[in-house]
């Protein structure tokens, strides 16, 4: 079935358009600097309410909270977070290089402090393995472990009391961080760390935490590594000091990791007949201690166990403020990470349940949640990927399940903390390796990045190799440059086109992918796929000429040709006056400069704007030249949907000076029909256009 659109206007030029149809620049305009400053300060009861509500959105959701309908939900799903965050937070605080009260300690305040102030319904935070590893460099840098370590309790005391206050120091700072960046709204900076930077980044960083595990699994006392090639180290070490391996803790490993991996895999594979996934890591932890308490695996043995755990709440304390200097670079990419990774899922789960977060709030809540925590010897926290997964799956509804999650660590830090005295550690490394899977599979996407995008492929491949060769953090800053390169190698080398019209429309398409399209005869159509800025003008003015000929040497020729005509014509008006006989020469010399300028048959180029974002003052400069060529060799010039800031920009660098107003069209089938009008010289501007 084919249907027919006939449209009867007049042809439009911007200015015409902008007369009909625009609008009053002081009627209905966007209120100025001292209007929005005025009505964003202004003080009211409803105001502060407003302000309250969207600032700490509990106030937002907790009234409108459908208790019958979701409190089921939200607490099985809290209990069950909570329960796996009990081994987990001790088993990343390991990876901080800390001991593993203080990762009790962060699964409960940035919990709690989240469900007050973030907008996530299905983020679960808490201990993250990248972030965890990340700080732990940190602290290893600072305060590294001696060769031979003083094993009295005032010395380790001291010695955990160090690393502890920098990493605290490093939330603290993070925290503050990210509370700038609310106040200067900054929360679009996340879209800097690309989906593939943040796969490639995870995945890469997955081998890191690995490798770090396999001393504790092993049951050898080695120093842990920092900087760059640190992971080559840690397995050259690790290889080197393989005929020192305990036995009994490599036993352990091996038994909690056929504990551990089958049963996590049944929990995936039938997460939707399962109301809550079985609790294998809190059931792994209270099995190894019970074992290793009643046969003094630690004594007859000697395997490394978690040692007290304090029972009771942590009293606040300053963090490690002198070491700020030092941790300043690190603590930026630690917390681009956090976020990035919080606010990708917060965007995935919100997408598939239908509801929107807020950026900018999620850097305010997960900045109080880092700020306020550090002050209780918490180390930098963020969304976790294994239990925001648990929790939807589990099916939680709102922020309230992290309630619940709260309660139960809290249990667990006032009363069942100092039961896990002979929990071994190398448990809790084997929960550190088995909770990476997510991060490990996401090889799986490579085939289908490749298919959609071979550029990110590349990003993805090069963020890893960093990561896995370099460090963490040197790596994640060479997959952002890489990235970013690539985008403006892209807009450096983005494709001109000549197009051509479609037959009996007002459609125009790139010739050289629609072969039945057609030039309009006497008119070069262009379009340019890209901003027109400092760093592409060259390649654009390249192009420009390459499609028009306008190469110097024939500038110059038609600039000869012209002079020569210039005279003729002079010697020519005084030879008519004076003798009143023609000059016969002056046929055969304008004759000469017609085939000259008109070699390719071209009095007009017509370039079609619309894909053009934005230009800058080189562009706009680059267009007064090219129009300027153009005039030189009798080509006039015309564009065609400019959107209204290259058109501002363009009209501010005097191009008016050099061009008609009235060849700037509102569309490029406006231009076309207005130069052929002008070859035919109708009598009447109106055109019909048949679809």
């Amino acid at each position: 079935m084919s249907a027919s659109v006939a449209v009867y206007r007049n042809i439009y030029t911007e200015d015409h358009f902008q007369q009909a149809y625009g609008s009053d620049d002081n009627a209905g305009g966007s209120p100025g600097l001292r209007e929005r400053l005025a009505s964003g300060c202004r003080c009211s009861r409803r105001a502060c309410l407003h302000l309250l509500r969207d600032r700490v959105p509990i106030f937002n959701w907790l009234p409108k909270y459908r208790l019958k309908k979701w409190i089921l939900g939200d607490t099985v799903a809290g209990l069950t977070v909570g329960i796996l965050h009990i081994p987990q937070g001790m088993a990343f605080a390991l990876l901080t290089s800390v001991a593993p009260i203080f990762g009790l300690y962060t699964s409960f305040f940035p919990v709690f402090l989240y469900m007050c102030f973030g907008t996530g319904r299905h983020v679960s935070t808490g201990t993250f393995a990248v972030v965890s590893l990340m700080t732990g460099s940190v602290v290893e840098q600072l305060v590294p472990t001696p060769l031979e370590m003083n094993t009295s309790l005032p010395a380790a005391a001291e010695f955990e009391a160090q690393r502890i206050g920098v990493a605290s120091a490093v939330a603290l700072l993070s925290g503050i961080i990210m509370l700038c960046m609310f106040g200067l709204q900054l929360g679009f900076l996340s879209t800097y760390l690309s989906e593939p930077i943040v796969k490639a980044f995870t995945s890469a960083a997955a081998f890191h935490v690995t490798v770090s595990q396999l001393q504790s699994m092993l049951g050898l006392r080695l120093p842990r590594h920092t900087g760059t090639f640190s992971l080559f180290k840690t397995l050259g070490s690790v290889v080197e000091n393989l005929p020192h391996t305990n036995t009994a803790e490599l036993l352990i490993s091996l038994v909690c990791l056929a504990a551990l991996v089958p049963v996590k895999e049944i929990n995936i594979r039938f997460r939707r007949r399962l109301r809550t996934p079985i609790p294998v890591e809190i059931l792994t932890v209270i099995i190894a201690t019970g074992v290793t308490f009643a046969a003094s695996l630690d004594t007859n043995y000697n395997i490394e166990i978690v040692g007290h755990i304090p029972a009771g709440f942590p009293k606040p304390k300053l963090p490690a403020l002198h070491t700020f200097p030092d941790i300043a670079g690190d603590t930026v990419a630690i917390t681009f990470v956090g976020y990035a990774v919080s606010v990708s899922l917060a965007m995935i789960y919100a997408d598939k349940h239908g509801y929107s977060i807020h950026p900018n709030q999620e850097l305010l809540a997960h900045g109080i949640s880092n700020t306020v925590s550090s002050f209780f010897t918490c180390f930098p926290s963020s969304a976790t990927l294994a239990t925001t997964n648990i929790l939807e799956s589990a099916g939680g509804h709102t922020q309230l399940s992290g309630l619940f999650t709260s309660l139960v660590v809290l249990i667990v830090l006032l009363l069942i903390g100092p039961l896990f005295y002979f929990l071994p550690k190398a448990v809790l490394a084997c929960i550190n390796v088995t909770s990476l899977r997510q991060m490990f599979l996401q090889f799986q996407d490579l085939p289908e990045l490749w298919k959609i995008s071979k550029i990110d492929f590349m990003v993805w491949v090069v963020t890893w190799l960093s990561v896995v060769v370099l460090n963490v953090d040197l790596g994640l800053a060479i997959g952002v440059v890489f990235s970013m390169m690539t985008v403006i190698c892209r807009t450096q080398r983005a494709g001109c086109s000549v197009l051509g019209r479609a037959s009996n429309t007002e459609i125009y398409r790139p010739m050289e992918k629609h072969s039945k399209c057609y030039e309009v005869p006497g008119v070069k159509i262009l379009t340019y796929n890209g901003p027109i800025y400092y760093g592409n003008r060259n390649f654009f003015r390249e192009e420009m000429s390459r499609l028009l000929g306008l190469t110097p040497e024939k500038i110059r020729s038609w600039e000869k040709a012209r002079k020569a005509l210039e005279k003729r014509e002079g010697e020519t008006a005084v030879n008519t006056v004076e003798r009143g006989i023609a000059n016969t020469s002056f046929s055969s010399e304008n004759e000469f400069f017609k085939s000259e300028t008109v070699e390719s048959d071209i009095q007009a180029v017509l370039i079609d704007c619309s894909s053009v974002i934005f230009v800058d003052v080189a562009g706009a400069r680059l267009f007064t030249q090219i129009c300027t060529d153009c005039q030189k060799v009798g080509v006039c010039v015309y564009l065609a949907n400019c959107n209204e800031s290259v058109l501002k920009i363009l009209t501010s660098s005097g191009l008016m000076n050099y061009m008609n107003p009235q060849h700037i069209f509102v569309t490029v089938h406006d231009a076309v029909l207005y130069i052929q009008q002008q070859k035919e010289k109708p009598r009447e501007s109106t055109t019909t256009v048949w679809v």
